[in-house]
């Protein structure tokens, strides 16, 4: 069974489908085969692999609510091992849909079980909100990983998060785990960037990952060219931490890459 991972945070604009684009393609460059769910109705991750929303005869919505066959949707992206089961602005009303149905929170669950097998590893791209989509993403989940950007009151407001994950473990998913906290778009020349890096580990210890993931031009303008940003600019700080972190997801050695990419930091605008 290919393990699940929810990428989930209520708070918007914190790296989110930044990372699942990312990390998803890097995990399939190195050999995985990769599945991306794009859960957000705003279909980001969807236009940000070169998708055009607009055009879709058929989303994840047509699965979730109209029962179609996944196989329909998925979509091979760049590479034979990266496929993409996309979303539309269809999903907005689905947390309305769901509402009368039966296990209504294990709809994604049910989409995943029989295709999960096939993949290495399935990353879900979830709203921000903690609505019945989120629900869904950490229900079906073997575990979440939560980006956290690095600003003032980054962690406010992670408490709620951390309540419905324990809430969705003692009465959906007792197996869910968190996979990691993701520092993102850390600027190195700030007392700030250090200072939320040291409470966020002094909070939740080994949980953080050792890569952190910058803030950099390069990673914001990708989407905006539908490639992930290997393919954008494999050059890039974000592109070498990406793939750092791809491998500390694998359980490789990163240390001298991380050591590395600090040293060019502060050369990439």
């Amino acid at each position: 069974m290919g393990k699940i991972i929810a990428i989930c945070n209520q708070k918007g604009g914190v790296g989110k489908t930044t990372t699942a684009i990312n990390l998803g393609y890097y995990l399939a460059q190195s050999g995985k085969k990769v599945l991306l769910v794009d859960f957000d109705p705003q279909a980001n991750a969807t236009s940000g692999l070169g998708v055009d929303k607009t055009k879709l005869e058929k989303s994840i919505y047509n699965v979730l609510i109209d029962n179609r066959d996944v196989k329909d949707i998925l979509q091979e992206i760049y590479l034979p091992e990266f496929q993409l089961m996309p979303s539309s602005i269809d999903l907005t009303g689905a947390e309305l849909e769901l509402i009368s149905l039966m296990n209504r929170e294990y709809k994604l669950k049910n989409v995943l079980k029989d295709i999960a097998p096939a993949y290495d590893f399935v990353l879900i791209d979830s709203p921000p909100s903690l609505g019945l989509l989120t629900i869904n993403a950490l229900a079906a989940a073997d575990s979440c990983l939560i980006p956290i950007q690095c600003e003032y009151y980054a962690l406010e407001g992670l408490s709620q998060l951390l309540n419905i994950v324990n809430l969705v473990r003692d009465n959906l998913n007792p197996d869910l785990v968190i996979e990691g906290i993701l520092l993102t778009m850390a600027d190195y020349r700030t007392n700030l960037t250090s200072e939320v890096i040291q409470e966020a580990r002094n909070f939740f210890k080994e949980k953080v990952f050792k890569t952190i993931i910058p803030r950099s031009i390069r990673l914001s303008e990708a989407p905006g060219f539908g490639k992930p940003i290997h393919l954008y600019d494999k050059n890039s700080t974000g592109a070498k931490t990406y793939a750092l972190l791809a491998k500390e997801v694998l359980g490789e050695p990163i240390e001298e890459g991380v050591q590395e990419w600090k040293k060019e930091f502060s050369a990439e605008g």
